[in-house]
C-alpha cells in the first residue's frame, strides 16, 4: 500500500496547529523525538502533555523535501518548514517525521526538527543591521 502524500502532510499540519487531544489520536505509542536541547523515547500520553497549547505556531509552511516508504506499513518523510512562533519570532527548521500504518490509520513515532537559521520576512530587520531610511 503506498502512502497518501497529502494525507501525511495533512498529519504534520495538525502536530503544529491542534493541541494534546490530537496528539493522543495520531502518535503512536511511543515516539522518538530528536530536538537541540531533548531527545528520548516518549509515550504517547508523556508526548501528548507537552502541546497544551494549540496556539503554539502561525503562518505554517511546509516545503516537502523527499518521502520514503521502506515497507508498507512505514514512511519517512523529510521537509523545510517556517512558522511564527506564538512570542512573533520566526522559527525554521528542517523537519523529519516517520510513521506507523496501524489498524486505525497512520501514527507518528519519530520526530526531529534541525532549527535552521530563521529566514527573515520581506522588509524585517535583524539584529545589528538597520532598515535604510528614506
Amino acid at each position: 500500500m503506498m502512502a497518501n502524500e497529502q494525507e501525511l502532510l495533512e498529519l504534520e499540519k495538525g502536530f503544529w496547529s491542534l493541541g494534546e487531544t490530537y496528539f493522543k489520536a495520531n502518535a503512536d505509542r511511543e515516539c522518538l523525538v530528536a530536538f537541540p536541547d531533548m531527545a528520548k523515547t516518549m509515550s504517547n500520553s508523556d508526548l501528548s502533555a507537552t502541546v497544551r497549547n494549540t496556539n503554539r505556531w502561525r503562518d505554517l509552511t511546509i516545503d516537502l523535501k523527499g518521502m520514503v516508504e521502506p515497507g508498507s506499513d512505514v514512511v519517512l518523510l523529510t521537509y523545510e518548514a517556517t512558522a511564527t512562533r506564538e512570542n512573533g519570532e520566526p522559527y525554521s527548521a528542517l523537519v523529519s517525521t516517520g510513521y506507523v500504518k496501524r489498524a486505525n490509520g497512520w501514527k507518528m513515532m519519530f520526530h526531529a526538527h534541525t532549527p535552521l537559521a530563521a529566514k527573515a520576512k520581506p522588509g524585517a530587520t535583524t539584529a545589528g543591521t538597520r532598515k535604510p531610511q528614506g
